[in-house]
């Protein structure tokens, strides 16, 4: 267990429709509590099932679950390494977009009427503003991710890029699942409920509700950027590990449930 202080907390600019986590830094190592269910355990599955996928390692965020103690109370969480170089920072597309042009980016794109115009309209502007190039690509990769691991909060609040002081930009490693795997047991996705139903219950956040229709969005125009090369037994090492057994059963048998429904709806990926 890692004893966190007031002089650690670090106060997040990104807005969630799940609520603010508590998060610390710490000797550049980040942390951040759980809220509202079993976040720490998305993290710690996703992650390492991305290491069996073909982004390289410096495209995503490792995190490992972590017990934390703040005060009086402790929480279950993950760790992570810092991953900002010097003088860059996160920067939130809608932030960029409000910087650029004074206007929001959420707002802007739901305004417009055809899906694939959406898409277009946030890469391109995108790309217009940072130079970086293939932007629809990377954006192809988070959508996949977030359709099979079914991350609900995934908006223009918390998809970013780097910056540093020069307003130089690089890409932003992708970060942030904690939303996917029904990990909000706490308001909208109960563990006694049954769990192939919550599956169908989610919606995605970014252009559309629907998670395949905006990855097909993304593939019809940038193609397919992301494969996965797991299989079940590499889910039940990960979920019987010890890092993992910080968590109930329960919840990890739910994980593994909803994983093999997944696997099962999506084989096209693997």
């Amino acid at each position: 267990m890692i004893e966190l202080f007031e002089q650690d907390i670090v106060t997040n600019d990104r807005q969630s429709s799940k609520g603010n986590q508590l998060k610390w830094k710490n000797k550049d190592i980040w942390y951040k509590a759980d809220s509202i269910g079993y976040e720490g355990l998305t993290e710690y599955v996703i992650s390492n099932l991305l290491l069996k996928s073909t982004l390289k390692k410096d495209e995503f965020v490792i995190y490992n679950p972590v017990q934390i103690k703040y005060k009086t109370k402790e929480f279950n969480g993950v760790s992570s390494v810092n991953f900002l170089k010097e003088n860059y920072k996160i920067v939130t597309l809608e932030r960029l977009f409000q910087m650029y042009y004074g206007k929001s980016l959420h707002t802007s794109l739901w305004t417009i009427r055809e899906p694939e115009e959406r898409l277009k309209f946030l890469v391109e502007n995108v790309e217009g503003i940072t130079k970086l190039k293939e932007f629809g690509n990377y954006m192809n990769k988070i959508l996949t991710i977030d359709m099979l691991f079914l991350n609900e909060d995934r908006h223009t609040h918390n998809l970013a890029v780097l910056m540093n002081d020069k307003n130089e930009f690089m890409y932003c490693p992708i970060f942030d699942n904690g939303a996917g795997l029904l990990a909000d047991t706490e308001l909208d996705y109960p563990l006694e409920e049954d769990t192939y139903k919550l599956i169908d219950k989610v919606k995605s956040k970014t252009f559309m509700e629907s998670f395949e229709e905006q990855t097909e969005v993304s593939e019809k125009l940038y193609g397919m950027n992301i494969y996965f090369n797991f299989n079940k037994k590499d889910i039940e090492d990960i979920l019987e590990s010890e890092d993992a057994k910080i968590y109930s059963k329960e919840e990890r048998d739910r994980v593994k449930t909803i994983l093999f429904e997944q696997m099962r709806k999506y084989p096209y990926l693997f």
